[in-house]
């Protein structure tokens, strides 16, 4: 019964729209995140900073190479066996790659707080290569601690019926870990968000700070910051609010156990997948961050643009010469 309940959460948005939409973002997050790999990977690791956003770049192409297994997932290609393959690991990519990407964004975020207004503190700490090398690891080793489970307790018998259904894979265990780490994610992405808000109230009171007293050099570096931050907190609220509003009570209306009534399970699973898609545009957004906040990435960017401009025009001279 309750696998009858979940066929029916299925609609031509999530079938049909849904995945063509994951496609174009493929394709775009595919080309921009491998330009920024190209770029970033050519340049020396030599702030926090650059650490930071490095593995944010990581983090985003892990989180692509899910994209194509969904993809034909939800255009039912592949079999239920591909479903299996997308509960068990892709799935749990897609999921870590996301709160790594969250994780990092909140550290530069403090990194970023620690450079412009606490730059004489032990916060400093933070801005050192070596130091924000250790917390890269971290940051992946508690993730991957965390989601590794989701994948050996993903391991009842599959078949046709319940291979759709990630939850009926599960053992009880693996249920509520599942539950458990839903719960441990949706609060640490509002512990990031408080991080982010604190740090960009915080920088902009500076900013205020220097206008008033008249230091026009201080509030131009402070007001580049400030639209730095500013850019992170509007990819939060764009991308990931909406999905960890409905996290939870979508979440616990998968239970075997739960009250929700069918008409709910749909509406949950439909706002589920509207907003995961938002979470997914991610991708796309974050190399403007690089972009707005890395003066390296910028430069190196433009000058490859540049390059890329004259050599036309090189071959063009060259072959009017030559005539």
């Amino acid at each position: 019964p309750f696998a009858a309940q979940q066929n029916v959460n299925h609609s031509i948005f999530t079938r049909q729209v849904l995945p063509a939409l994951y496609m174009l973002i493929f394709t775009v997050g595919v080309s921009l995140n491998g330009l920024a790999a190209w770029i970033f990977f050519q340049v020396p690791s030599d702030s926090a900073l650059v650490v930071y956003l490095k593995n944010m770049v990581v983090a985003d192409l892990l989180m692509l190479t899910s994209f194509p297994f969904k993809i034909a997932a939800d255009f039912e290609l592949g079999g239920w066996r591909l479903y299996l393959v997308v509960c068990r690991y892709t799935a749990v990519l897609f999921y870590s790659s996301m709160y790594v990407g969250i994780l990092f964004m909140g550290l530069i975020s403090m990194e970023r707080y620690v450079k412009i207004v606490r730059h004489s503190s032990p916060l400093n700490l933070l801005q050192s290569v070596g130091f924000a090398r250790l917390l890269a690891l971290l940051t992946w080793s508690l993730l991957l601690l965390s989601v590794l489970p989701n994948v050996l307790l993903t391991s009842r018998p599959a078949n046709e019926e319940n291979a759709r259904h990630c939850i009926q894979l599960k053992t009880p265990l693996g249920v509520q870990w599942h539950r458990w780490s839903s719960l441990c994610s949706v609060v640490l992405f509002w512990v990031t968000l408080l991080v982010l808000a604190f740090c960009y109230t915080s920088i902009a009171h500076r900013v205020y700070q220097s206008y008033r007293r008249v230091r026009q050099d201080g509030s131009d570096v402070c007001r580049k910051s400030n639209r730095s931050i500013f850019s992170i907190l509007v990819v939060f609220f764009v991308c990931f609010v909406p999905y960890h509003v409905c996290r939870v009570p979508y979440t616990l209306s998968q239970m075997p156990e739960s009250g929700f009534s069918p008409a709910s399970r749909f509406l949950l699973f439909q706002l589920k997948e509207v907003t995961l898609f938002l979470s997914a545009v991610n991708v796309c957004l974050d190399p403007v961050i690089y972009f707005l906040m890395c003066r390296t990435f910028r430069e190196s960017l433009l000058r490859k643009l540049a390059r890329g401009e004259r050599r036309p025009s090189l071959s063009t001279a060259q072959s009017l010469s030559n005539m």
